[in-house]
């Protein structure tokens, strides 16, 4: 389900679950966890490149494996994920098709580059699921955006479009190809042939200082507060209306 390929300095990872529109379960951030840290690792990879098959990049968390699976704040594989994002020293670009929903938007904050194809969409469903947002995604948005802009976002999760996100400045460069993956790849490949030291160093540079601890403890911030809300009414109440196809009642649940 998570696929990976070496070549030439280029880490390839796909999220192949097109039948499930890519969506994470546990096991699966487990094992894209554990490719980036090896690739971090790997001297022979100058950079790492994510995307996902079936012409969509990834639908977020599998909600029936969540509910099957409870995770705990001791044993979150989606904000283990998270924290490795946030101090990988490599870097890291994405090339987006179709949906990014959830953890598959928010993982983009902590990506170097990202390219979308122009029918891709962008949505984060926290609230519509009585959660709250992940990633440090509450201080990345605003921190590129302004607050109002990402109040806006994030309190309703309707879809953004690859030109709004284009806009926003966390899409790179909006493919008009079929997909995006070939135009990251040649991406990928220009970023090989430069210094490694020089761009590990940048990237240290970019990421260094009171902002990267700032992402970090907005991680465990928003983290705490996920897990203390995903026990709660108001997020069993949307998971089933999820499973059930119907409108969440949320009245009187918090």
């Amino acid at each position: 389900m998570i696929e990976h390929q070496q070549q030439e300095g280029i880490l390839k990872i796909v999220f192949n679950r097109p039948e499930k529109k890519n969506s994470f379960t546990g096991a699966m951030y487990r094992e894209l966890r554990e490719l980036l840290i090896a690739g971090d690792q790997d001297p022979a990879v100058k950079v790492i490149l994510l995307s996902g098959a079936g012409n969509t990049f990834s639908a977020g968390n599998d909600i029936q494996d969540f509910i099957n699976s409870p995770i705990t704040l001791e044993d979150a594989p989606p904000i283990n994920l998270l924290r490795s994002l946030a101090e990988l020293k490599k870097p890291l670009i994405a090339a987006v098709d179709g949906f990014a929903v959830g953890i598959g938007s928010t993982m983009l904050f902590h990506c170097d580059l990202v390219y979308a194809q122009k029918g891709a969409r962008f949505i984060f469903p926290f609230v519509a699921l009585g959660l709250v947002p992940e990633g440090a995604i509450t201080l990345l948005m605003p921190h590129l955006i302004g607050h109002q802009r990402s109040s806006e976002i994030l309190f309703f999760g309707e879809p953004l479009s690859a030109e709004e996100a284009y806009k926003m400045g966390f899409v790179n460069k909006i493919i008009l190809e079929s997909s995006a993956l070939h135009y990251a790849e040649e991406r990928a490949k220009a970023l090989t042939a430069m210094s490694s030291g020089s761009l590990l160093q940048t990237k240290a540079l970019l990421k260094s200082g009171r902002l990267k601890s700032e992402i970090l403890e907005q991680i465990d911030a928003e983290a705490s507060l996920f897990m203390e809300r995903l026990t709660g009414p108001a997020a069993k109440e949307a998971l089933s209306a999820f499973m059930e196809k119907r409108v969440p009642k949320f009245k009187d649940l918090d």
